[in-house]
C-alpha cells in the first residue's frame, strides 16, 4: 500500500487514546512510506493524524468540499489539497487516491464512509484493504453489530471477515498488508 485513506472525527472525542492512537497511526504510516489521504480537515483528530504525518516528514493528500473550506475548517499545511464541488466527489477522489482504507473514531459521516467503503469491497467494486482501529472499545459495539446481523442471515460470515478489525495501528497495517498480498497473488 502507498497511500491510506484515514476516515476520522472533525472532533477530538473525550479520551487522550484517541488522540494518541492518531499519532501513533501516523507515526506507522510514515514509517512504511505510506501516504496519508484524508478529508483535508485542520480540526479534530483528522488534524491530529495529518499533522503528525507532516511533522515526521510524510506525505499528506487532503480531498475537501469548497463549501468546507469556506467554512474554515481546511488544513493549510499539506503536502496536496483538492477542493471538489461536493462530498460525493471527496469520497469518490478519496477513494481513487487510496490503495487501502482505515476507520479510527469518529461521528456519522466516519461511519458513512466505513460502510461505503466495505460495501464497494462486500460487492468487488474494490479489491483494497479495509481496516477498524478499535481505539479504547470505540467500536465494541458495532462489531457486536456485526455480529448479530450475521447471526440475524444478512451478513454473511465471511463478509464480515472483510473488514479487518484490530486495537493496534501496527498490527492493522500489517494485516491489511498481508490482505493486499493475498488479493496481488490471485490476480
Amino acid at each position: 500500500m502507498k497511500s491510506v485513506c484515514v476516515y476520522c472525527g472533525s472532533a477530538s472525542g473525550n479520551s487522550p487514546a484517541f488522540q494518541q492512537a492518531a499519532k501513533s497511526l501516523a507515526s506507522q504510516l510514515v514509517l512504511h512510506n505510506q501516504e496519508l489521504v484524508y478529508g483535508g480537515g485542520d480540526v479534530g483528530l483528522m488534524k491530529a493524524v495529518a499533522d503528525e504525518v507532516l511533522r515526521l516528514g510524510g506525505h499528506v493528500t487532503g480531498v475537501i468540499p469548497q463549501a468546507l473550506l469556506d467554512r474554515e475548517v481546511g488544513h493549510s499545511q499539506l503536502s496536496k489539497l483538492h477542493v471538489v464541488a461536493n462530498m460525493h466527489e471527496r469520497k469518490a477522489l478519496m477513494a481513487e487516491l487510496s490503495d487501502g482504507f482505515i476507520a479510527m473514531p469518529g461521528g456519522i459521516g466516519t461511519l458513512e464512509e466505513l460502510f461505503e467503503m466495505f460495501t464497494w469491497l462486500q460487492l468487488g467494486f474494490h479489491q483494497k484493504p479495509l481496516g477498524l482501529l478499535n481505539v479504547n472499545g470505540f467500536y465494541d459495539h458495532l462489531l457486536q453489530f456485526l455480529e448479530h446481523a450475521v447471526y440475524s442471515g444478512f451478513l454473511k460470515p465471511e463478509q464480515n471477515a472483510l473488514l479487518i478489525k484490530e486495537t493496534d495501528p501496527s498490527l492493522l497495517l500489517s494485516r491489511m498488508t498481508q490482505f493486499e498480498n493475498i488479493i496481488r497473488a490471485k490476480e
